[in-house]
Order: C-alpha cells, then structure tokens, then sequence
C-alpha cells in the first residue's frame, strides 16, 4: 500500500489525518475481491468438495441463479474457484474451490465465529 499521509490540525486544534491512496489499500483491495454479496457463501459452500450448480444454488438459498452465475464468474477470474463441464447425461457443471480459495475460508470461519458473538437483536 502506498500513502502519503499527512497529519493536519485545524484552527480549533482538532486533528484529522488525510489519507490520499495511490492504489487501493490491502483491506480495500480485498474487499473488492471477496466482499461481493453471496460470494463468502458461495466458497464457503464449496469447501467440502465439489459442487453442481443447481445444488449449489439450493444451497444458498435467496440468490438468484444469476446472481450465483455471476460471483462464480467472478470468482474464477480470480483464480478461487474452478469450473468443470462433466460430459454426462444431462451435462452438468461443477464448481470447486481452489487452493488459493481455500486460504480465504480461515479468516471466513472467523467471521462465523464473530457473527455468531453478536447480540442475536443486531441488525445485518
């Protein structure tokens, strides 16, 4: 992360620190790539093995199919998902994690485990 950040005071001497990014920083950049609705749920899914789509999608119940199309895609652009066409009858397609998708379900187990904390009342 590259930052020129600057300390500044105004004339009631309250202090605030201007940030100017030149790209983005690390949690931004992450977010950009795993903070997309559905998509913790969707590899979150895929980590016991290899999924179809339909019963992927009856997995994560309230996503359209398209939006489940979608995060997929773009999962495997990033290279955390796999997508395999099996020559079957009917053809199926099957979604599977990948190792460097594997290295994000830690930090998404400890997310669970912090929601699962949260006073039961707190609105998402």
């Amino acid at each position: 992360m590259i930052m020129d950040a600057t300390i500044e005071e105004d004339a009631r001497g309250r202090r605030s620190a201007r940030d100017a990014c030149v790209e983005p920083c690390a949690i931004e950049r992450g977010m950009r790539i795993i903070g997309g609705k559905w998509t913790g749920s969707i590899l979150w899914h895929l980590k016991d093995g290899p999924v179809r789509f339909n019963d992927l999608a009856r997995m994560i119940g309230g996503a359209s199919k398209k939006m489940i199309t979608e995060r997929l895609r773009q999962l495997e652009g990033h290279g955390l998902v796999r997508r395999e066409v099996r020559d079957t009858a009917p053809v199926s397609v099957v979604y599977e994690i990948t190792e460097t998708g594997r290295t994000a379900l830690g930090f998404l187990d400890e997310l669970r485990l912090w929601t699962e904390r949260l006073p039961q009342d707190m609105k998402a």
